[in-house]
């Protein structure tokens, strides 16, 4: 744990170095001793330090400084640390600023030099001082601090790589919270900058686009290989297993992931039908268990990073990135998964990201404190979002179109919803359009059955509609259904081109896609089930299908 700051300042320097050896001498155990000869850098010194969250106990200011006085110098510094102790070193003839500076800057007390000896006339003073600070004293947050307004969808972007990385984050809405201010005021920025981004060590980034925010925190990892013998695309739970079970049985194995490993599952504030899980996990504690397994066992991960394209030439295959980087390997693995379909409701574009969220949006929970919120979908990622938003919301309405949950939600969550008196099903409806200002502010219902229509106040709608592929960045060169899902193994053979496309004399492995050495596995698959339970059987299966194609070449 870092030790609170004693931060001082003199311009005599003689005296200076003799209060920082006396101060070092009683406190250097507990205590970082700080300390400077000039007022103007001593301001930028603890503008810093509020940036990488530290803690100052207390200052001791000389009152006679030619660059400012110790009193203008602490009601600058009382501004930006309001809990630290003040000390004012004066003379004789200051004896009647330092009085009045007592009221003025909360003064705590003035010591007339010299003090000689510091055991009479400076440590007991300072002993109580520090003594009354650290019954007060809380340790603030350390790690990333985001400052933004909560109704930006570029701050909703940042918040939700931060929470998908499983990376611990601050959060500072600037309507609400005091400090958000200050930090924009001592970093010189304006309203305009936001969303920033002030790291752990105290740099920072202006409206940071998450693929430099990766590589400033260390998330970005870099390709160590030339040729790799499997790399999967997409760590969602099947991308997952399959890295898990590729690095254990010795493949130089990559996975990559343009969001935030997890995929869906990943967002899902409760699964409790796991094997294994009694009383259930969350979608982040199943990602982290897995992240921590691939990579204890020897795998790679680079995220957020997204994949463009892939060709193959000799049976080796090139990944083309978003950088235009490129990755070569023997075999492929694809775990994109699928994304939530759009609700294409008249004025559902305009807030998304403003109140309007497609998936489970956690980190926007907290927001919903005391508020209505609205849930469209009956499947079981709206039920298992649902249940937990009840914890923070006043009431939980569920807009479905049927006349209930019964034939799209496990019985389950049903008993869940049905007992807990802030969630509402509202059966037979359906949204006709979304209003607000510059976020959600209220919905338009529409009830199927009698046709009437409702204007709700609404502080966030949930939207769980259904899921499509996520294949488009695929183009033409792997086979897929009508809807888009990739075919695989023997659902290959009811293409009529099969014998275009297919050249080798064996039949296709089970999750081989129309290229030989390229498979597919969880929900992005044809036929398969949306099951997490399935997606980590696929993913670890794939793994042996790799091993015999890789026999072959």
């Amino acid at each position: 744990m870092e030790k609170p700051l004693i931060f001082l300042i003199d311009d005599d320097h003689q005296v200076l170095h003799a209060i920082t050896r006396d101060l070092k001498s009683q406190y250097g155990k507990e205590y970082k001793i700080i300390s400077s000869s000039s007022a103007h850098q001593a301001l930028e010194s603890i503008s810093e330090l509020k940036n990488q969250s530290r803690a100052i106990a207390i200052f001791i200011s000389d009152q006679r400084m030619p660059e400012m006085q110790g009193v203008e110098f602490l009601k600058e510094a009382m501004a930006i640390f309001p809990e630290a102790k003040r000390v004012l070193l004066t003379a004789y003839s200051d004896t009647q600023a330092a009085i009045e500076a007592i009221n003025r800057v909360q003064l705590d007390y003035y010591l007339m030099k010299p003090w000689d000896p510091a055991g009479e006339g400076l440590y007991p003073v300072l002993d109580e001082l520090l003594s009354d600070w650290q019954a007060n004293y809380r340790p603030e947050f350390k790690g990333i601090k985001l400052i933004g307004f909560q109704y930006s969808p570029f701050s909703h972007k940042l918040k939700d790589f931060l929470a998908g990385n499983l990376i611990p984050y601050r959060w500072l809405d600037i309507e609400k919270d005091p400090e958000a201010n200050l930090l924009l005021q001592l970093n010189r920025l304006s309203l305009e900058d936001l969303p920033i981004v002030i790291t752990e060590e105290g740099e920072v980034f202006i409206q940071p686009d998450v693929y430099s925010l990766a590589l400033t925190i260390g998330t970005d990892a870099s390709v160590t290989t030339e040729m790799y013998d499997v790399v999967i695309i997409g760590a969602g739970p099947a991308g997952l297993a399959a890295a898990v079970y590729g690095a254990s049985e010795g493949l130089k194995t990559l996975l990559i992931e343009r969001k935030a490993p997890g995929g869906q599952a990943g967002t899902s504030s409760r699964i409790e039908n796991y094997l294994g899980f009694p009383s259930g996990l969350t979608g982040a504690d199943l990602s982290r268990r897995a992240i921590s397994q691939a990579i204890r066992l020897g795998a790679e991960i680079l995220s957020p990073k997204e994949v463009l394209s892939i060709s193959e030439m000799d049976n080796y295959k090139t990944i083309t990135l978003h950088d235009s980087s490129s990755i070569k390997c023997r075999a492929v693995i694809i775990t994109t998964g699928v994304d939530y379909r759009k609700l294409d409701t008249k004025g559902i574009s305009d807030f998304t990201g403003a109140g309007i969220y497609y998936g489970a949006a956690v980190s926007e929970a907290a927001s919903c404190k005391g508020q209505d919120v609205y849930i469209v979908g009956g499947g079981n990622s709206a039920g298992q979002s649902a249940v937990y938003l009840s914890k923070f919301a006043k009431k939980i309405h569920i807009i479905i179109r049927r006349e209930s949950l019964l034939s799209t939600m496990s019985s389950y969550l049903i008993k869940q919803i049905e007992s807990l008196p802030n969630i509402e099903v509202m059966t037979t409806c359906k949204i006709r359009e979304a209003l607000g200002g510059n976020h959600l502010e209220d919905l338009l219902i529409e009830n199927i059955k009698s046709k009437s229509l409702d204007r709700h106040k609404a502080a966030a709608l949930y939207i769980f509609i259904g899921a499509k592929p996520f294949t488009d960045w695929l183009g033409d060169a792997i086979e897929r259904d009508v809807n888009g899902f990739i075919r695989t193994g023997q659902n290959l053979r009811s293409d009529s081109r099969f014998g275009e496309f297919w050249k080798l004399k064996r039949d296709p492995y089970l999750l081989e896609t129309s290229i030989p050495g390229i498979f597919a596995a969880g929900d992005v698959r044809s036929g398969a089930m949306s099951r997490v339970a399935s997606a980590v059987g696929e993913g670890s299966m794939a793994i042996s299908f790799v091993h015999k194609y890789l026999a072959e070449n």
